[in-house]
C-alpha cells in the first residue's frame, strides 16, 4: 500500500503483538508508595493511576511533563440526515477556533498547562453516508490509522485523545451496535442538542447503516471502516502508537471510546494502557464503558467532545503522578511510622 498506509493485516498484527506493562516498574511504584508518609491506601484511587502511570512508561519514578491533547477532526456524510443540530460547516469553523485559542479546550490546556494538537481529516472530504456506503474504503481507512500514529511525534509522556466531526456521535453508535450488538435507539443520545425528532433520525440512520452493512461487522475493521469515520481511524492508530512508544492514554467522550472498542474486540489487552478521562452524558457512554470494563476518572454531565473530559482527568493523572514521587518517605521525613 505504500509509505502512508498499512494494509489491515498489518495492523491485525501490530494489535496481536503489544508490548505488555512493565511490572518491575510497577513494583516499585508500589514498593515506595507504602513508605510515603500517609495511611496505606489513604489517596485511594490515585495510588492505582500513579502505579499505572509508572508500569506504561516502564519507569520506577513516573513522571507527566510534556502532556499533550491531541483532537482528530473529520467529516461525516451522515450529517446530511439532519443527526446533528449544527451544519457540516462547523467542523472547519470550529478548527480555525482551535487555532485561534477560542475554544473550550484551548482554555482547559492552559489552565493544565497541557499541549494541544489538532488534526485536520480531510474535512472538506466526508466520509461516505453510512447508510448507503461504507464510511471509507479499506485503503483510505488503514492510511488514516497510520496518520494517526503520528499524534505522538514529537514527545509525549501522557496522551489525551478527544474529537470533532459533525455527526459524529451518529457514527460512534452505529460503531457500537456493529461491534457490540443493539438497535440505534439502544445507542444513540444527543450529541450536541437535538431534539426528539432528531434523536429519532439518529436511530433510524443507524438502524439503516447496520441493514446496509450487515453480514460485513465480524471483523473489528471491517466494522470501523464501514461504520466509522476518519478521526476514528485516526485515533486507533494514536492509541497503537503509543503503547508502543509506553505513553499512558487518557480517552475522551463517546465517540473516542467507540474507536477504540476497535481495539478491545481485537486484542481484550488492547487498552490496559488507556485511562477514561470521564462518563459523557452522551446515552451510550456509560453502555460503552461497561462493556470495555473502564470506570472513569469523572462524571461532570459533559458532552462536548474536543478532548475537554479527557484534559479536566490529565489533571488528575499530573496531581496522582506528583504526589507519588514528591511526598517524602516516613524514613525521609522522620515520621512514625504504623505501629
Amino acid at each position: 500500500m505504500g509509505p502512508t498506509g498499512l494494509p489491515f493485516d498489518d495492523i491485525r498484527a501490530l494489535v496481536a503483538q503489544l508490548p505488555g506493562p512493565d511490572q518491575e516498574a510497577a513494583m516499585a511504584a508500589r514498593e515506595r508508595e507504602a513508605r510515603l508518609v500517609k495511611p496505606e491506601g489513604s489517596l485511594g484511587r490515585l495510588e492505582d493511576i500513579a502505579e499505572w502511570v509508572a508500569c506504561w512508561q516502564g519507569k520506577a519514578e513516573p513522571a507527566v511533563t510534556r502532556p499533550v491533547v491531541t483532537i482528530f477532526a473529520g467529516s461525516h456524510g451522515i450529517a446530511a440526515h439532519g443527526v446533528s443540530a449544527y451544519p457540516p460547516e462547523v467542523n472547519r469553523q470550529m478548527v480555525e477556533t482551535f487555532a485561534a485559542g477560542g475554544a473550550a479546550i484551548n482554555q482547559i490546556c492552559a489552565a493544565g498547562d497541557l499541549g494541544l494538537k489538532v488534526f485536520d481529516l480531510a474535512l472538506d472530504m466526508p466520509s461516505g453516508d453510512i447508510t448507503k456506503e461504507p464510511a471509507l474504503e479499506e485503503k483510505d481507512c488503514a492510511a488514516t490509522i497510520a496518520y494517526g500514529m503520528e499524534a505522538v511525534a514529537g514527545g509525549s509522556d501522557l496522551l489525551c485523545i478527544g474529537e470533532m466531526g459533525i455527526g459524529n456521535t451518529t457514527a460512534a453508535a452505529a460503531l457500537c451496535a456493529g461491534l457490540f450488538g443493539g438497535a440505534g435507539a439502544d445507542w444513540v443520545g444527543r450529541g450536541t442538542g437535538v431534539g426528539d425528532d432528531g434523536l429519532k433520525r439518529k436511530a433510524d440512520a443507524v438502524d439503516a447503516a447496520l441493514a446496509v452493512h450487515a453480514g460485513h461487522l465480524d471483523d473489528p475493521l471491517e466494522a470501523l471502516r464501514r461504520l466509522g469515520g476518519r478521526e476514528f481511524a485516526a485515533i486507533i492508530g494514536a492509541i497503537l502508537a503509543a503503547r508502543y512508544q509506553r505513553v499512558p492514554v487518557i480517552l475522551d467522550g463517546f465517540p473516542v471510546t467507540a474507536a477504540a472498542a476497535v481495539l478491545h474486540r481485537l486484542n481484550e489487552t488492547a487498552l490496559d494502557h488507556c485511562l477514561l478521562g470521564h462518563l459523557s452524558a452522551e446515552a451510550g457512554h456509560a453502555r460503552l464503558a461497561d462493556k470495555l470494563g473502564k470506570a472513569p476518572l469523572l462524571s461532570l454531565g459533559m458532552r462536548l467532545g474536543e478532548g475537554t473530559g479527557a484534559a479536566l482527568a490529565a489533571g488528575i493523572v499530573k496531581a496522582a503522578v506528583a504526589t507519588h514521587t514528591g511526598m517524602a518517605t516516613f524514613e525521609a521525613a522522620g515520621v512514625s511510622g504504623k505501629a
